[in-house]
């Protein structure tokens, strides 16, 4: 008897193969589900615009991505963490920070305008200097003019 449930299985799996079977049902159906979408998109409007109030599903705020469990401590001396790299101590030791924890709560923004700011400062100084003595930087004549306007 386990012969024929074996035949039955292997004549159910060559039905569906038969390809004038496969080639008729594939044809018809693509032909009517196009016509009945543009029918049932229609529908929908219209039934969009005569209802007058629907409910609006608020969506749940977004998470940010998580990084997973940190690698490093917040307690990390980063002297030891970026010893390689000269030019990253200089900025920890400029913005006074020695750990990781304090580190993070600095934003990048933040960061590049401390650090830019006494260097902007310094150059409005020497363009100052520079204009008080009748001299200017390249392309920067207008400055220095204006500037010798306001002293005097």
């Amino acid at each position: 008897m386990a012969k024929k449930s074996v035949r039955r299985v292997k004549n159910t799996r060559q039905a569906p193969k038969s390809s004038k079977v496969r080639k008729a049902s594939t044809k018809a159906a693509p032909k009517q589900a196009v016509k009945k979408k543009p029918a049932a998109k229609r529908v929908a409007k219209k039934v969009s615009k005569t209802k007058k109030k629907v409910p609006v599903k608020r969506k749940a705020a977004k998470r940010p991505v998580a990084l997973g469990r940190p690698r490093v401590p917040g307690t990390a001396d980063l002297d030891r963490m970026f010893r390689n790299d000269y030019e990253a101590r200089q900025v920890f030791e400029f913005l006074k920070v020695k750990t990781v924890k304090e580190l993070e709560e600095h934003s990048p923004e933040i960061i590049i305008h401390e650090l830019t700011a006494p260097l902007m400062r310094t150059v409005e100084r020497i363009r100052k200097a520079l204009a008080v003595n009748n001299r200017f930087l390249a392309g920067d004549q207008k400055f220095a003019v204006e500037f010798i306007k306001q002293i005097r």
